[in-house]
């Protein structure tokens, strides 16, 4: 046999990917014993490999008698490689070392380098990274960018970098590897500043390293540096490259300037999914549905599948724009062409019926969910906690954990969110215990989250401890832990605590301001909460708004300082009519008793908004208050006259872990007649006790006298 022939022959039968004409070739070399020859052998690997006949390729290399030539390792190696079969690649390169007359070659250490890279063996890597130290291969630039790319691709980017600073020999592909190291580790600056050191060392970017640039760009909302990018890549000739395209069009949406990621778009002649998924990204920032699905549909004409990413990004677009709609079309248009769905998509049509307002339909799509992993589960909870269904969260919380599926730091946020809302204490230490279990008491979040459940359920010493635990104090925390001391009486730590803050060169924002004379209305310090309104306005330079004034007329409203407050409102044009300000004083003047000042504010508020129930309640509370049943009896009437009704009152106890809700009169709760001769029992002892009290308050007087 003809070995010049068959070689070549069998390169063209690669190509072609025959399975019959490869195993007849085989049969062939067998019959003509050539089994032993390492060229017609390597080329046979390489062709059986292209049919994906493994198995026999494996059995060709190990019926060699003396596969002593290192090219013939080398060839099994990287076709090991090239099919993803990292596994193999790697114990044949075990097998190799094995052989003391053969030693790896600068051909033989980027398969495996690669393989390495794919199967994330740091280890193995590190292993490797020790033989060509030893064996001179430091200076070889394709094996040392080989051993970046591996590092890289284990996340292990301080290794990478270690290597190329240490590399005497570099070429583009090192650059762009290290700069993507960068990028991939959220350090976009320092990705940009070795994209310009690249270049001040003579090197010319190619088409990665524009496109990560771009990128770097797009993450940073650069627009600038982004243009100028864009600029050099025109005179470099990649302008045309879909990569670089596909990145401009991704940058330019990232940073709003749709027009101009619309105009690259366009010019693009044949458009990559990569190009359709930056520009619906671009559209879906914005919350332009429409724009998305225009685009959805031009892909399907111009026969682009579109892929997951494609259409979770067009969701997202519908759930910014709360447009049910055109989510709806979206998810008509997935169950229309068979596409099954992945976490992404579910996720996304979760989050868009609870973005919509349709919580019936999220709840179909969960059910619909295979619920394999932490994301699906968090879908469900945090909708359910940002549309205010906080028992059903805990519900969805603990079949999660029925299921055996382990918390991450999202799932734990929303949780904790929920227990604040419900002032659910127990079940908010048990999500601590989570929170030390899963160790996430570095994570900043989950942190302030503990922060402020303890402080919305009352547990301030217990949010101290928190607050001291912090990995790092942002003006959130600290104004969560000011706010919970002044709301629970201690005052006098929170002015200490904003007053550390302002040691430590915090600077304070209109936020902790308001905690600040919030806390000091609570206590009834009055000059230290104009003292602290007025550091704001003059020294700090924040001009106040409806919620600040609130707080000082309340501040003065709790005191007694009625006629204060009222003129505070009269000086300022802007707030003089304001509703909530007004109703604030109405609260303060049935508070203490001002019926005349109260009559004139509650007229006020009649006159602006005669269809709220609460001011009638209180200005007939407040005649009720001194006797004027008369008067009281007719604002009752009025109300009547006008079908307008208080709602009920709802609250809610955690009993063994578990949240029971209640409204006034509620005779659907469980034992309800139990309960309700309970509470009769407990008013009776109620009173019993307040004429006792009255008595011993009678008698301390008369001792006095």
């Amino acid at each position: 046999m003809d070995s010049t022939k068959l070689i070549p022959l069998m390169r063209t039968l690669a190509e072609s990917k025959s399975i019959k004409h490869a195993q007849l070739i085989h049969q062939k070399i067998i019959t003509c014993g050539q089994q032993n020859n390492i060229a017609i052998c390597k080329n046979l690997i390489t062709l059986l490999f292209s049919c994906q006949l493994y198995k026999s390729a494996s059995l060709v290399f190990k019926s060699i008698e003396t596969p002593s030539d290192i090219t013939l390792w080398n060839t099994l190696i990287s076709n090991y490689t090239k099919t993803y079969m990292f596994d193999e690649a790697l114990q044949v390169f075990e097998k190799l070392l094995h052989y003391s007359f053969l030693k790896p070659e600068s051909y033989t250490y980027p398969s495996v380098l690669k393989a390495c890279g794919g199967l994330r063996f740091v280890n193995f890597g590190r292993m490797v990274h020790t033989h060509l130290v030893k064996n001179g291969f430091v200076a070889d630039v394709v094996v040392m960018s080989s051993l970046l790319g591996m590092y890289a691709k284990c996340g292990r980017f301080g290794l990478a970098v270690k290597v190329f600073d240490e590399m005497p020999v570099r070429d583009v592909a090192c650059w762009n590897t290290v700069i993507s190291c960068y990028h991939q580790d959220g350090q976009y600056e320092k990705a940009l500043g070795l994209f310009g050191t690249m270049k001040d060392h003579g090197f010319e970017p190619d088409s990665v390293s524009f496109t990560t640039a771009i990128s770097a760009c797009a993450k940073l909302t650069d627009l600038e540096r982004g243009k100028e990018i864009h600029d050099e890549a025109v005179r470099n000739g990649f302008v045309s490259d879909r990569f670089v395209q596909a990145a401009l069009v991704d940058m330019y949406g990232k940073c709003g300037c749709l027009e101009t990621a619309v105009r690259v778009f366009e010019q693009i002649p044949v458009k990559n999914l990569v190009s359709w998924n930056s520009m619906i990204a671009g559209y879906s920032m914005k919350g332009d549905s429409k724009s998305c699905i225009r685009l959805l549909s031009r892909m399907n004409t111009e026969r682009t599948k579109p892929n997951s990413t494609t259409l979770s990004t067009s969701l997202m677009a519908c759930s910014k724009s709360a447009n049910s709609k055109h989510g709806k079309f979206i998810h008509g248009y997935i169950i229309k062409n068979n596409i099954k769905p992945d976490t992404f998509i579910y996720t996304s049509l979760v989050d868009m019926y609870f973005k919509c307002g349709a919580t019936s339909s999220a709840e179909y799509v969960f059910e619909k969910t295979p619920k394999t992993n932490v994301v699906e589960w968090n879908s469900m909870i945090s909708g359910y906690v940002t549309v205010g269904l906080y028992l059903e969260s805990l519900g969805i919380y603990n079949d999660m954990i029925a299921a055996r599926v382990e918390p991450d730091s999202i799932t734990i946020t929303s949780m904790l969110a929920a227990c604040s809302q419900l002032g659910a204490l127990e079940r908010g230490k048990e999500i601590h215990e989570s929170v030390i279990f899963n160790k996430f008491e570095s994570n900043e979040i989950v942190m302030g989250a503990l922060l402020d459940m303890y402080t919305k359920c009352g547990a301030v010493d217990e949010a101290q401890q928190v607050f001291d635990k912090l990995p790092e104090r942002d003006l959130i925390s600290w104004t969560t832990m000011i706010t919970a001391y002044g709301a629970h009486g201690r005052a006098y730590n929170a002015l200490q605590l904003f007053q550390e803050m302002k040691k430590l060169n915090v600077k304070p924002d209109r936020v902790v301001f308001l905690a600040v004379i919030s806390t000091c209305s609570h206590a009834g310090l009055v000059d230290e909460g104009c003292y602290y309104f007025n550091q704001m306005v003059n020294d700090y330079g924040i001009k106040p708004e409806i919620a600040d004034y609130a707080c000082l007329v309340d501040l003065h409203g709790r005191a007694g300082r009625l006629h204060e407050a009222y003129d505070i409102l009269r000086r300022n044009a802007s707030i003089r009519e304001d509703v909530e300000l007004l109703s604030t004083l109405f609260s303060a003047c049935y508070l203490h008793g001002d019926l005349k000042l109260g009559e004139e504010i509650g007229g006020l508020l009649i006159d602006k908004n005669p269809d709220d129930s609460s001011t009638y309640i209180v200005l007939a509370n407040m005649y009720a208050s001194i006797k004027k049943w008369d008067k009281a009896r007719k604002v009752r009437l009025k109300m009547k006259e006008m079908g307008l009704r208080k709602n009920p009152g709802c609250a809610w106890i955690e009993i063994d872990k578990k949240i029971e809700p209640f409204f006034v009169e509620d005779k659907s709760i469980p034992k309800a007649d139990l309960v309700y001769e309970y509470l009769s029992i407990l008013s009776r002892h109620m009173n019993k006790d307040e004429v006792l009290f009255l008595n011993v308050i009678s008698d301390m007087y008369m001792y006095e006298c």
